[in-house]
């Protein structure tokens, strides 16, 4: 009887803790666009270099990150880690940026979205968009919830989730979703790592593009309508970007359309581009001691997302 009691106190004592760390919320009750399979399962593995890649994903998850209540400011960030529209980087992409947030008082949520797949959706250009959209209403809807300011909610990519995070920010009027209490899906403002951001010839990265538009890519109306640079209006958010010189993964034009596109039309951002760094350094770009993170961190100061 002791010995229950105290397992009783172990779990009373245990559970707000462990939920504060880490609250995982299931995208959807049903999910949208999708078909059920027997061949496709979620799976996870980790590489030799130590990146967690998690692929087949059919239950689209946000796992948020809560900082400790001294520290708390009032913005979010929904993170889409990269993986070429093929696998995620849940680790180097994605809990790590969140702890990172959470250091610095920002509320973060890292985004499980469905992976680009005929066998599990009706239509796969437009499953991660779905999920990064219910993403942002369901953030915005529980806000005051979760003690965040619905005007100071942002969206991160890295790679393809750069593709991802990028069209979230120039096609959130597309109704692709269930929204009846009409809530913006406008994410207020956008980080952008080493973005895919275009799917012209010259500057796609063309796995990401073959996992979203499928094989044939003939057709300019799709490869335009997915080209972020081309799709910036006076609307798109504030954006802050980075890249390498010398990515060989996706080129550093990528950032720089899209950064002149926002230039063009009066939109805020900023560009920071290291001479080298490759591709996929997550966090930590070691070819210089320059730390993005801190570049990233000023720049949401400077624009008064955070204090």
């Amino acid at each position: 009887m002791m010995h229950k009691n105290w397992l009783k106190l172990a779990v009373l004592f245990c559970w707000p803790i462990i939920s504060k760390a880490q609250l995982v919320i299931p995208l959807y009750d049903k999910v949208p666009n999708s078909i059920t399979s027997k061949e496709v399962w979620e799976k996870s593995d980790t590489t030799s270099t130590g990146r967690i890649r998690t692929s087949l994903i059919t239950i689209p998850t946000l796992t948020a990150f809560f900082p400790d209540a001294d520290k708390a400011q009032s913005a979010a960030v929904i993170i889409c880690p990269g993986g070429g529209y093929s696998y995620l980087v849940m680790n180097q992409e994605g809990t790590e940026i969140a702890q990172a947030f959470n250091k610095q008082g920002i509320v973060a949520f890292v985004l499980k979205y469905r992976l680009p797949n005929e066998k599990i959706m009706t239509d796969k250009t437009i499953g991660p968009l779905q999920d990064a959209q219910q993403a942002i209403k369901i953030v915005r809807e529980r806000a005051a919830e979760w003690h965040i300011d619905p005007s100071k909610i942002g969206i991160m990519g890295f790679s393809a989730g750069g593709h991802l995070a990028s069209t979230a920010s120039t096609h959130f009027n597309d109704k692709i979703i269930d929204n009846k209490n009409n809530t913006s899906l406008r994410p207020d403002f956008s980080i952008l790592i080493y973005p895919v951001i275009s799917f012209d010839d010259s500057l796609a990265h063309k796995g990401s593009r073959r996992s979203l538009l499928g094989k044939d890519t003939s057709s300019t109306a799709k490869r335009d309508f997915y080209s972020n640079e081309k799709q910036v209006t006076e609307i798109t958010p504030p954006t802050f970007l980075l890249h390498c010189e010398d990515d060989r993964t996706v080129l550093v034009g990528n950032s720089i359309y899209y950064y002149e596109a926002l230039v063009r039309n009066g939109v805020k951002a900023e560009l920071h581009i290291y001479p080298s760094g490759g591709h996929g350094f997550g966090m930590l770009n070691k070819s210089t001691p320059d730390l993005w993170w801190e570049r990233c961190i000023n720049w949401m100061v400077a624009n008064k997302w955070i204090k």
